[in-house]
């Protein structure tokens, strides 16, 4: 597991997601995109659903951050929820399984200790947990977690009105937490990524501002876009 982790540090990881409704939802295409990130010197990628994931695999050796998003209303966790999403992502290729930490209502009843207990247990795999304020981080270090992100500060009920990144959470984690500490979300520049370095982030991932092609071209759109008046 340690191997693993070590080969992300100090560097670039990529998230390569595109939205359900976009042409570049698609298994082979997901699979290019990561194949040219990783050409140009990323450590790593961070991939969703198995099916990505096996795609993603069949072209690259190099590490692979799974999840696998799923809704299951009435709970608001949607990353890698459970344990058989967990085996899935685990058995499409992924070397990382990376779960949402928060401390929000889980879908069913196994709690996120056993959750990650059983994903290093039975799947031999380290668990990246995305968290969005430093109390859950340091819940899920104590539950296990190999290394923690600061993914979803901004994105939950919590954190929804800050902007991430988030960099004060960043270096509180940093300070904090004995396992390594990954800045995601929100980087949009290569100073920022720069910057979540310096902070001590033991790697930065970056998705939209360098694979996001559709919300790109939507934020293009509307800063050039005519007025009707």
């Amino acid at each position: 597991m340690k191997t693993i982790l070590k080969a992300l540090q100090g560097g670039l990881v990529v998230s390569c997601q595109a939205p359900a409704n976009s042409p570049l939802h698609d298994a082979e295409v997901i699979a290019a995109i990561a194949a040219a990130t990783l050409n140009r010197g990323a450590v790593g990628v961070r991939i969703d659903s198995p099916g990505h994931i096996l795609a993603v695999r069949s072209r690259c050796s190099s590490p692979i951050i799974g999840l696998w998003k799923q809704v299951m209303p009435p709970s608001p966790v949607y990353i890698t929820p459970q344990f058989h999403h967990a085996e899935a992502v685990a058995q499409a290729g992924a070397d990382i399984i990376a779960v949402d930490a928060t401390q929000r209502p889980r879908p069913g009843d196994e709690t996120l200790s056993l959750l990650i207990h059983r994903i290093r247990e039975q799947l031999g795999k380290p668990v990246m947990a995305d968290v969005d304020t430093l109390d859950n981080a340091r819940q899920a270090v104590a539950a296990g977690a190999d290394c923690v992100g600061t993914t979803l500060f901004g994105y939950t009920e919590a954190t929804e009105n800050q902007t991430p990144p988030g960099f004060d959470l960043l270096r509180a984690m940093v300070a904090e937490c004995p396992v390594p500490v990954i800045c995601e979300g929100g980087i949009a520049s290569p100073a920022q990524a720069r910057q979540a370095l310096d902070l001590g982030a033991y790697a930065v991932v970056v998705g939209t501002a360098i694979t996001g092609i559709d919300s790109l071209v939507m934020s293009y759109l509307q800063a050039v876009k005519t007025s009707d008046t």
